[in-house]
């Protein structure tokens, strides 16, 4: 195995246990494995997961940092665009979110592309655009049909419609 071989195994082994660590809420200590897997070796996926901690400690400018920072590692991965896009809502950036979510349902490279359709659910429902939003959160069904955060956020807003 040549050095670069085992710096990409090292970091990937950081990488997992800060995201256990971040599972168990044990945020500080997640922050540091991340950062020393990014130091190891850079990944889109170490600054997304790494942003992602920091959105639970609500510090989402150093979050979108972050995203930025995978973004530029791979352009092709959609977890960051989506997680900009959430952290947007948190700051009731509606507009500059959907942006961030749609480029996240053309990432080629996206296991969870229900994420961003629910998200632009959430986008659209706040900005009162009711059946743009039952639009998104169907298609976040149509992907997964067991995601029960859209099917919730779906009968709600039907709900509120009758």
């Amino acid at each position: 195995m040549n050095e670069q071989e085992i710096a990409h195994q090292q970091a990937m082994i950081l990488f997992d246990r800060a995201y256990r660590l971040q599972q168990q809420g044990e945020l500080a200590n997640a922050m540091l494995l991340y950062q020393r897997s990014i130091t190891i070796q850079p990944t889109a996926e170490a600054h997304t997961f790494l942003g992602w901690t920091y959105s639970l400690l609500e510090r989402h400018d150093e979050a979108i940092e972050e995203c930025y920072k995978a973004i530029a590692i791979d352009p092709t991965y959609g977890n960051p665009y989506n997680d900009i896009g959430v952290y947007l809502i948190d700051q009731e950036q509606y507009e500059e979110a959907i942006s961030w979510l749609k480029q996240a349902l053309t990432a080629p490279r996206y296991e969870a592309p229900q994420f961003p359709r629910f998200n632009l659910g959430r986008v659209y429902e706040r900005l009162g655009d009711y059946t743009e939003a039952i639009h998104w959160y169907q298609a976040a069904l149509e992907i997964d049909p067991l995601y029960l955060p859209a099917e919730w956020a779906k009968n709600l807003l039907l709900g509120k419609l009758n």
